[in-house]
């Protein structure tokens, strides 16, 4: 499969412009990019200028903190899909994660799953915060929530992802789940090193960069 096809063009920012959520949809159409990952407030217009086109929409809920009530998330990804998500990035809560609420979290991605059907749903496990047996602990959570993807990062936290992250992910959920490495991955040989170690698809702001 060609690079461009494991890249979920991103922009997150606190101060993104529509001006420059429609650039980012025209970029992906021309470099042929798998998805385009924005903020829900963003869906609609993304989708707007994304129909006629291959490229699906991805769209991040309770976003980058994870700490947005159950209810809440679940309602802004039934709104992203009413506004046309194909995708869902979630955050998980890494506060209920670290308490060791394990109940709550998995029930908390089983809620926003159910609302989201057959869509598919990516967990954020943010895993800059937690230990080599959380984030295994974490990926198994998300695998039984039955999610789609397991991701790393937010790009938010205090470092993105690393080949570490995505081992210990690997090892936990093999070949059951996708995992999604996002975080700092701004050239074209980091990007092939996690698609080697078995990544589904790569979550970036240099998808460019990357393919050029």
């Amino acid at each position: 499969m060609k690079l461009e096809k494991y890249i979920d063009h991103t922009l997150l920012a606190a101060n993104t412009t529509e001006e420059q959520i429609i650039q980012i949809c025209n970029e992906a159409k021309e470099y042929g990019f798998y998805a385009v990952c924005v903020n829900s407030g963003y869906a609609s217009v993304a989708k707007r200028n994304l129909n006629q086109s291959e490229v699906k929409l991805a769209v991040t809920i309770g976003f980058p903190l994870g700490a947005a009530s159950s209810e809440s998330k679940v309602r802004e990804a039934e709104i992203a899909l009413r506004d046309g998500a194909d995708e869902i990035d979630m955050v998980l809560n890494i506060g209920l994660m670290l308490d060791g609420k394990y109940d709550q979290v998995q029930m908390e991605i089983e809620e926003v799953k159910k609302a989201i059907g057959e869509k598919t749903l990516k967990v954020i496990i943010e895993t800059c915060y937690l230990t080599n047996e959380e984030i295994a602990k974490a990926s198994e959570l998300v695998m039984q929530a039955g999610a789609d993807f397991v991701k790393t990062s937010t790009g938010f936290g205090s470092r993105g992802a690393s080949l570490e992250d995505v081992k210990i992910m690997m090892n936990t959920v093999a070949s059951k789940i996708k995992i999604k490495a996002s975080g700092g991955i701004r050239d074209a040989e980091t990007a092939q090193e996690y698609i080697d170690l078995g990544v589904s698809r790569i979550g970036t702001s240099s998808g460019i960069k990357i393919i050029s």
